[in-house]
């Protein structure tokens, strides 16, 4: 017979499963993180609007409606500033300033950068924008120019240079890439973007916050990291195709071989902080020992972008450094003048 149960012990119950509902509120908590923190492309119109000026124009480059800028006396030396990785041609405008009374500044955005969009190429490697480089400089007839690089643009510049040295009369590299990394991590950006689902996935995911880190490490300087240029990097993103660029050069970019670098023969300027966390000050003397008879300055309270961050010092070693290109500067001569003194009244002849 089975055992009898004393009359003070209660039936057993069944526990309660209360996991469903567990993962139906964690489930509903993550897609409320996911809308809040989903941003979708901006319109072009509206970020062209805001960020586009007078000096803008698009034009047609190999295919892209390129946004450019020209500023300064379009009859002296041109100089072409190459921006670097997820920048705009916004960081050259302290230099447009200081510039513009001596040089033909020309300043564009990279495909998958600022307002020009995607390039049908569909490459965004550092080889791949010195080709786009070329077609720019062709499409606005300049034969030989001054070319300026800073970070992921230096690397363009310098690559450019190795390639196409009879196109560049002079070449100023400021905080370039060009080096392995020896040493540390490359930026949260690079590497979040190279994870395969993290990156898929976090590319959508509002900039802000990452944008707010990224500069406190670019800039020396906290007062550099105001809420218009947070808003601006951040905006200029969620310009459409833009993130997708990033993500794919981020993925294909083969490391630099530097080797070109002792080929250059095009007098050289290197341009660095001395305060920069993104790139070492050891490569500095790394570019300056591989390109014979460059010239270096070394900035010590500037960050990774010292164009920014000191625009009138960093300026007045460019405008130092740079020379006229012969046969393009050189005024035309003045009619010769009459030095022969005549009568207020000439005389009538007989």
């Amino acid at each position: 017979m089975p055992p009898r149960r004393r009359r003070n012990e209660a039936p057993r119950r069944r526990p309660r499963r209360h996991w469903p509902i567990v993962v139906l509120f964690v489930l509903g908590a993550l897609a409320g993180v996911a809308l809040w923190a989903y941003s979708p492309d901006l319109p072009a119109e509206t970020l062209i609007a805001r960020y586009a000026n007078d000096r803008s124009k698009f034009i047609d480059v190999g295919g892209v409606r390129a946004h450019v800028r020209e500023q300064g006396d379009p009859d002296s030396t041109p100089v072409v500033l190459i921006h670097g990785s997820m920048g705009s041609l916004h960081v050259w405008e302290g230099w447009a300033r200081e510039l513009s009374g001596m040089t033909r500044l020309i300043s564009v955005d990279l495909p998958g950068h600022g307002l020009t969009g995607v390039w049908p190429r569909d490459e965004y490697t550092i080889e791949s924008y010195a080709d786009f480089v070329e077609v720019l400089v062709d499409t606005l007839n300049l034969d030989r120019f001054v070319l300026v690089g800073h970070s992921m643009g230096g690397a363009v510049a310098w690559t450019f240079a190795a390639t196409r040295h009879d196109r560049v009369s002079q070449l100023i590299l400021v905080d370039a890439a060009g080096y392995p990394r020896t040493t540390g991590d490359a930026p949260l950006p690079i590497r979040l973007a190279r994870m395969p689902v993290v990156g898929n996935i976090g590319i959508y995911f509002k900039p802000e916050s990452l944008v707010r880190r990224s500069l406190t490490e670019v800039y020396a300087d906290p007062a550099m990291v105001t809420p218009e240029r947070i808003r601006r990097y951040a905006e200029l993103q969620r310009f459409p195709g833009n993130r997708e660029a990033t993500l794919q050069r981020a993925r294909t970019q083969e490391p630099l071989d530097p080797t070109p670098l002792k080929r250059l023969d095009v007098p050289t300027l290197i341009l660095w902080g001395g305060k920069d966390r993104w790139v070492p000050t050891a490569d500095a003397f790394r570019f300056q020992n591989d390109i014979k008879g460059s010239e270096l300055e070394i900035f010590e309270a500037l960050g990774h972008n010292p164009m920014e961050e000191n625009p009138k010092a960093t300026a007045a070693a460019v405008a130092a450094f740079i020379k006229p290109i012969p046969g393009r500067l050189a005024p035309p001569p003045e009619p010769p003048v009459d030095q022969t003194v005549h009568p207020s009244v000439m005389p009538e002849k007989d």
